[in-house]
Parts: C-alpha cells; sequence; structure tokens
C-alpha cells in the first residue's frame, strides 16, 4: 500500500503544481470539524461563504461550470481505486489535504464518495443572470420544502434540459448537502436563479413568460395544455400548494389527474410528469 500513497502523492505534484499541505489523522482536526459544521449548518455556510462538494462526479461537474473550490481533502486508499484522476489536474488551489481512512470515513457523509471532499464557493443566483433562449421553459418553486425534492428536480430538470430552475424563497439552501446529493451534481449544472415572488412574478411578465400554475382544483387538464409556448410551472408545496398569490397571477391553472385514495403527488414526481409532456409536445420526447 504505501508505494499507492507515494504514486498519489506524485501525481499531485506533477499534476497539479500544487504542495500537498500534508495529511491529517485526527478526526479531532480542527479543518475536519469546520467541515462537520458546514455539512450541517447553513448559517456556517452563509456566514464562511463556503459549502460541501462530496464525490468525484459532483466535483468534476463543479469544476465544469468554474466554481471555485478553496480546500480539497482526498483519501488515497479510496481515491487510488476510482476514475477520477483527471480531476486532479484541474484543481487550483493550495489548500490540499491528504485524509487517513478513519478520517475520510468520519468526515463524509456518502458512502460513495470516491475519496474525495472539496469545500467550494458558492455562486450568484440572481434572476437577471439566466440567459433564457426563445419560448423558454421555466421550473418556479414556491417555499420548497425539502433539500431531496429540489434535488429530485434539478435532476429532472437537467434531464430535460429546462431553461431555468427558479427557487422562489431566498430563505432556501440550495448548497445544503443534501440538495448537491440528491442532485447528483445538477446542482451545478442546471441554470438556476433564487428570488422573492414578487421579483419571480416581475420578471416572468417582462419575459411574457405564461404562468401555469399546477393546482389540485385546477378545471384544466395537464395533457390539453399548451407548453409549446413560453412558460412557467409553478409548484406548490405538497402541503400546502401553492399560495393564492400564485393562483391569482396564474394565466393558466392546470392539474395531474388522480384517481387513489391520495389526491397528491410528491412535488417532484408532479414537476416531472408536467415537465416530461412540456418536452413531448416540445418534440424533444
Amino acid at each position: 500500500m504505501p508505494h499507492i500513497f507515494n504514486e498519489l502523492r506524485s501525481i499531485l505534484a506533477l499534476s497539479i503544481s500544487i504542495h500537498l499541505m500534508g495529511k491529517i489523522q485526527s478526526t479531532q482536526n480542527s479543518k475536519i470539524k469546520n467541515v462537520q459544521k458546514l455539512f450541517v449548518k447553513s448559517k456556517e455556510r452563509k456566514e464562511q461563504n463556503l459549502f460541501v462538494i462530496e464525490g468525484g462526479r459532483e466535483i468534476q461537474l463543479a469544476l465544469d461550470r468554474n466554481y471555485s473550490l478553496d480546500t480539497v481533502f482526498v483519501c488515497p486508499e479510496i481515491f487510488s481505486e476510482t476514475g477520477y484522476a483527471e480531476i486532479l489536474s484541474k484543481i487550483r488551489t493550495s489548500n490540499l489535504y491528504e485524509v487517513s481512512l478513519p478520517v475520510f470515513e468520519k468526515v463524509a457523509y456518502r458512502e460513495h464518495s470516491n475519496g474525495i471532499l472539496a469545500l467550494a464557493k458558492p455562486k450568484s443566483h440572481a434572476l437577471n443572470d439566466l440567459n433564457l433562449p426563445d419560448h423558454p421553459l421555466v421550473i418556479v418553486l414556491e417555499a420548497v420544502e425539502k433539500p431531496g425534492n429540489l434535488g429530485a428536480i434539478l435532476r429532472t430538470a437537467d434531464a430535460a434540459k429546462v431553461d431555468a430552475v427558479i427557487v422562489c424563497d431566498p430563505l432556501t439552501d440550495v448548497y445544503n448537502p443534501n440538495v448537491v446529493r440528491s442532485s447528483v451534481g445538477c446542482v451545478f449544472t442546471v441554470p438556476l436563479a433564487i428570488a422573492g415572488f414578487s421579483d419571480v412574478f416581475s420578471f416572468l411578465k417582462e419575459k411574457q413568460i405564461r404562468i401555469l400554475a399546477a393546482e389540485l382544483q385546477a378545471s384544466q387538464w395537464y395533457h390539453d395544455t399548451d407548453f409549446t409556448q413560453a412558460c412557467a410551472l409553478i409548484m406548490g408545496t405538497e402541503s400546502n400548494g401553492l399560495t393564492d398569490f400564485w393562483i391569482k397571477h396564474a394565466d393558466e391553472r392546470i392539474k395531474i389527474p388522480m384517481r387513489g385514495k391520495i389526491d397528491s403527488l410528491n412535488v417532484s414526481v408532479s414537476t416531472a410528469v408536467l415537465t416530461f409532456e412540456a418536452m413531448r409536445q416540445r418534440g424533444f420526447c
């Protein structure tokens, strides 16, 4: 095994041209404790302007989208067995640490993190930063409740190449580790904006994007709706649905047929149903 560690150090030194800062072997190390704080505390992520990315695929996607990595932790025993060696040549930080297997297993939340974990700087997600094409398809999420739902919706948005996802709640932490994890890195690949509902409404009106509110009491079936024009799918929470604001200001209110005793789908499933109907109508399915 020692020759693997030496080989990894050689690769690191040659391919990234940075100095390995040393090996961390204690779970009580201050840097490791800080990673744990960033995992669980939104306040720490905001104050430090950092968030955690686990796994080779997710870090690769973040690097491809020009996210800046602040600190990287590598566990040679695991990383040497993965196929993500190309990541090392893209890392542009001097804060690179080797960590022992017990330390990595302690700090990593995922079972399969490829032996690599990074602290990255978040990006700004302003509405005006969105570069929408003609006739865009946009998903608007009002007060999304669970990080796992947001992550699943981002996966749907990536799969369908939706033009943007707008989180209509500035308190939502899109860099919650569960969002990064459940989106399998699609939080980095999907055009994303965060704003309050009044700003989102003004933005949609300015861009002449039709507002389609998904609502259980609507009279119009989703499959009878024209999704080929510029439109925004407005999705509410499972517990309360959409607020009166979106119902009042919607251009159309649409619903998905429900035949069982439970009258609502998981919001990520509902979003997927509507999104891929839009893709079908647009000729992409």
